[in-house]
């Protein structure tokens, strides 16, 4: 367990009683200077401690809620085709199968012929579930249009150019495929370390196409219950088919496409349901029309074969983290609308971010800023930037994310 950092020693004072009146108010100012900078830097660790404490607060929330979701029972989704005398006949959802069930009177006053339940392994009714429609508006996110272009994307311009070609051409100009006699690629699989601007390129793709962008988090398609997840990939497509031309954006798809292992447990057996599903989509019988999929992970080696195979994701891009001018090109980005002093030499900050990926770099230029508000100056200088590249650099630094300082 790592150790919190012990605080820092008080300044003490020790005055010599042969010091004269101006060597005493010196020594006084001095020491008043280092209680203000200790002051200060207590506040800072202060503020990380809170910041820190809520990330953790977060954290055992979500762990408390996976820790609940993996001890309950498992339960299977099903609808209601009708309810008589003897009780109410359910159909299972994934495999069609029709059974007679009793119902508890309290339940059966609040169930409906065509609603959807969640039964458990006795084909018991368990409770009711809410309409389609509110699982739609709770797992997709849809923006006819989102406000971000090529321009604020930097450092990754063959990979502009190669989803380009893939996705917005086929939307804008499907008249040269058709020239050409050749059909577009199918999908696109963007990878590449956390923070490389993956989501902002298929955001900007949308955009530039005047196309529907819709949304999905491979984790939200990991469902509590059994054959639910499957449910919401037809339910994507389909809402995509009412909208397009559309893009379809799929984040973290290795929460749902890993690689399939033996495991015999109702999740797993879920995931690799909801993937099934997945894959049938993206292959399909009919013609997807003017739709577009991209998805994105950090996790590329996670990917089950079956998912990377030609005619599904014809275009495997690898976003990596930018090179020297890559830097410099995201850096002018981000602080174009900031009042930079005249001592600012960007090349020369960009010179020294090896490493940085464009979230890191977006980061920096607002602590950057914010150590200027923090001095009550309206301009950021070099030394913010410097200051704010110290302090990123120490939280990466420590294991346990706690800034340590030195006094």
């Amino acid at each position: 367990m790592s150790r919190s950092p012990s605080l820092p020693d008080q300044p003490r004072l020790e005055l010599d009683p042969e010091m004269s009146d101006t060597e005493r108010l010196t020594a006084l100012k001095q020491h008043f200077e280092r209680i203000l900078t200790v002051n200060e830097e207590l506040d800072d660790r202060l503020t990380d401690a809170t910041d820190r404490r809520q990330d953790l607060r977060e954290e055992v929330q979500r762990l408390k809620h996976r820790n609940n979701a993996l001890k309950a029972s498992a339960l299977y989704i099903a609808s209601v085709e009708e309810i008589s005398e003897d009780g109410v006949i359910i159909k299972q959802h994934g495999n069609n199968q029709e059974v007679l069930t009793e119902v508890s009177p309290g339940v059966l006053n609040d169930i409906e012929a065509g609603d959807r339940v969640a039964i458990n392994e006795s084909f018991g009714i368990e409770l009711v579930l809410d309409d389609e429609t509110d699982s739609r508006a709770q797992a997709m996110e849809i923006t006819d249009s989102p406000a971000v272009s090529y321009a604020d994307i930097g450092g990754i311009d063959e990979q502009i150019r190669e989803v380009r070609e893939a996705v917005e051409d086929p939307l804008s100009n499907p008249e040269l495929f058709d020239a050409v006699g050749v059909e577009p690629p199918s999908g696109v699989l963007l990878h590449g370390p956390p923070g490389t601007g993956k989501t902002m390129l298929a955001k900007a793709v949308a955009n530039e196409t005047d196309a529907t962008f819709i949304k999905m988090a491979g984790s939200e398609l990991v469902q509590k219950f059994i054959g639910e997840g499957s449910r919401l990939v037809r339910d994507l497509f389909k809402l995509a088919a009412e909208r397009e031309p559309a893009v379809v954006f799929i984040d973290e798809i290795d929460a749902v496409a890993s690689r399939r292992t033996d495991s015999k447990t109702s999740g797993d057996a879920e995931v690799q349901r909801t993937m099934m599903q997945l894959l049938s989509e993206m292959d399909g019988f009919d013609d997807r029309g003017e739709i577009r999929i991209i998805a994105a992970t950090n996790r590329f080696d996670m990917l089950d074969e079956a998912i990377l195979r030609p005619g599904r994701f014809d275009r495997l891009i690898e976003v990596p983290k930018p090179e020297l001018e890559g830097r410099r090109r995201i850096l002018k980005i981000h602080t174009e609308d900031m009042n930079l002093a005249d001592d600012v030499d960007l090349d020369s900050i960009a010179d020294e971010l090896s490493g940085y990926s464009g979230a890191d770099i977006k980061s920096l230029s607002t602590e950057a800023g914010m150590f200027a508000i923090r001095d009550d100056r309206t301009a950021v200088t070099t030394a913010d930037f410097e200051a704010a590249r110290e302090k990123l650099d120490r939280s990466e630094d420590e294991p346990d994310g706690v800034i340590k300082y030195q006094y």
